[in-house]
């Protein structure tokens, strides 16, 4: 992912975040991370990313998302940003602990680019995230973004 296309992680575990900052630094990967800790969080932000006035870089070109968070979890979050015109085309990616298959094809069908159970072992995490990272890099995107700005 050595495009610079902010990236949101939205994981209430900040050893978790931590961890995906690492991966990222390790597998040379430079872009910009966002974070939320919630879901509520991860759409104030992206509230802010479609405010007139933002440059089409704040919205983020992935989105990361842990399932299990307090205020607003991940399936929550996914049926509201592909019920909304201007961030359903923004790919997620559900990186969680959850294997639970009730999750899995919950998530698939609210229409998610993928689902990573978090690996427990450090250099396995790495692995995921530079196969993950690969993966982006090569899909191509449209040149103006995934999310259209309001005019």
């Amino acid at each position: 992912m050595r495009d610079r296309f902010c990236i949101l992680v939205v994981d209430d575990d900040d050893v978790d975040t931590a961890l995906i900052r690492r991966a990222f630094k390790q597998n040379g990967f430079t872009n910009p991370l966002q974070t939320a800790r919630h879901g509520e969080e991860a759409l104030d932000i992206l509230r802010r990313a479609l405010a007139p006035g933002a440059s089409e870089r704040d919205v983020p070109g992935l989105i990361l998302l842990d399932l299990n968070m307090p205020v607003l979890n991940g399936i929550e979050l996914i049926r509201q940003l592909k019920g909304h015109p201007e961030l359903r085309s923004i790919p997620v990616v559900v990186l969680t602990t959850s294997d639970a298959e009730a999750d899995l094809a919950e998530t698939y069908r609210l229409g998610i680019a993928g689902y990573i159970v978090k690996p427990l072992e450090f250099s396995k995490f790495v692995d995921a995230v530079q196969t993950l990272g690969y993966y982006w890099s090569m899909c191509a995107r449209p040149q103006r973004g995934f999310a259209t700005l309001p005019s």
